[in-house]
This record gives C-alpha cells, structure tokens and sequence, in this order.
C-alpha cells in the first residue's frame, strides 16, 4: 500500500514538474514574440533613454571639472603668492644679516662705482694737465 501512495505520488509530482515546465516555455515563447513585435520599439525607447542618461552625466562631469579647474587655480594662484611673500621675507632678512656684517648692499656698491669712476676722471684730467705741461 505504501508503494501505491508513493507511485501516486511520484506521478503526480512528474506531472507538475511537466506543467511547469511547459508553462515556463509557453512564457518564453510569448516574450520572445512579444519581443519581435515591439522588440524595435524597445530598443528605440532604450536607446533615447540612454541619450538622455549620458547627456546628464557630460554635463555633471563638465560642470565638475569646470569648478575643479577653478579652485586648482585659485590655490594655485595662493601658493604663488605665498612663495613671493616668502622670498621677499628671505630677501629681507637675509639683507639685515648682511648689513649688520658690514657687506656693502646695492646702493653701497652703486655709490662706490660712481666715487671710482670720478676718481677716474680726474686722474684723466691730471694727465692730460701734466703732458700739456710737459
């Protein structure tokens, strides 16, 4: 009797098994029709949405490097500033040390320049004085 019940059993499952399988190719047959019929259509549908999804993403993209380059800029602009007050701050004091040592500064030297070249002028000047005399 136990092997009655199961054989039941068995068949009535072998049946479901069967059915369903025939209803899931009976799906796969109507979406592969439904697809041919408005397959086109879809992809038409697709494709714009598609268009539409990339334009989006060009222009964030755009927009966020357009404010990526702007702030690269203004740092970059910042850190030009911030070296040339550092290099007049070096030159300044680096111009303090050398003053309290006694070296001679660009003035000083631009002075000593004028003082030789009128010492030279007058060492000409002697000269042609003493050969006139002479």
């Amino acid at each position: 009797m136990v092997k009655k019940i199961k054989g039941n059993i068995d068949n009535q499952w072998s049946r479901s098994v069967g059915e369903s399988a025939h209803l899931v190719w009976l799906a796969g047959l109507g979406a592969f029709a439904k697809l041919g019929e408005e397959g086109g259509k879809l992809f038409e549908t697709l494709v714009k949405e598609g268009e539409k999804i990339e334009k989006r993403t060009r222009e964030t993209a755009e927009n966020t490097l357009a404010v990526a380059e702007k702030k690269a800029s203004e740092v970059q602009g910042k850190a030009a500033d911030a070296w040339d007050d550092v290099e007049q701050l070096f030159e300044d004091r680096l111009a303090r040390v050398l003053g309290r040592l006694g070296v001679p500064d660009h003035g000083d030297l631009a002075e000593l320049n004028r003082r030789v070249e009128a010492l030279q002028e007058h060492i000409d000047e002697l000269r042609r004085v003493r050969e006139s005399q002479s």
